[in-house]
């Protein structure tokens, strides 16, 4: 995939500062520190594009990024860190519940995970609020570099499991060594057309 453009259009805390030219969108999620910032980096093939939080659990606004001007990548808030207040969590839960409740623009959410562990609670709770809402989602194995391809179908069982997922595809990657990226595009892609959206592919 060729980017030939990529913004922040806008950081957002109030659902008026939402873009609303119809541009569809996927959204990125998942705890604190599980990548991705990176993996958004590494789709885009930029080392420093998306803000990567100094302080994980305190970034409080939805960073809409415009790809070729055709489509948004919309990075959530990441939660699950251990020193944020209970003020805080409930902020977060308004942000978060402000975005999914109604976002016809939204065409499938990437729930990121630590290939390596057991998803969290916090994981769990997250995909049901997902499905609540009725959106489609995808997860994303991250660090798969860490483990030996032999054992993927191991840990899949094991967040398939904790997930209670039910068709959802898992697809393992690795910011780092840059592997599942393609597979990804592919994903992103294929997500789109069938949401009945045109995105140019060079």
């Amino acid at each position: 995939m060729k980017i030939r453009h990529a913004q922040l259009v806008v950081s957002a805390i109030n659902k008026d500062q939402y873009p609303n030219e119809g541009m569809p969108e996927i959204a990125f999620v998942g705890r604190s520190n599980v990548g991705k910032s990176s993996t958004i980096n590494s789709l885009l093939n930029r080392k420093s594009f998306a803000r990567v939080s100094q302080t994980p659990g305190k970034t409080r606004t939805i960073n809409f990024y415009q790809i070729n001007k055709e489509f948004y990548f919309v990075d959530l808030p990441g939660y699950g860190y251990a020193k944020v207040s209970k003020t805080e969590q409930a902020q977060w839960g308004a942000i978060m519940e402000r975005y999914l409740k109604d976002r016809k623009e939204l065409c499938n959410i990437f729930l990121l995970v630590d290939i390596r562990h057991e998803p969290t609670d916090q994981d769990k709770q997250m995909y049901d609020w997902i499905k609540y809402y009725g959106y489609d989602c995808t997860i994303i194995a991250t660090k798969s570099d860490k483990i030996s391809r032999g054992h993927y179908q191991k840990h899949f069982s094991m967040i398939r499991k904790k997930l209670n997922l039910s068709d959802e595809k898992i697809i393992p990657i690795s910011s780092l060594k840059k592997t599942g990226i393609q597979e990804l595009w592919e994903e992103i892609i294929d997500i789109y057309t069938k949401n009945g959206y045109t995105i140019t592919v060079e």
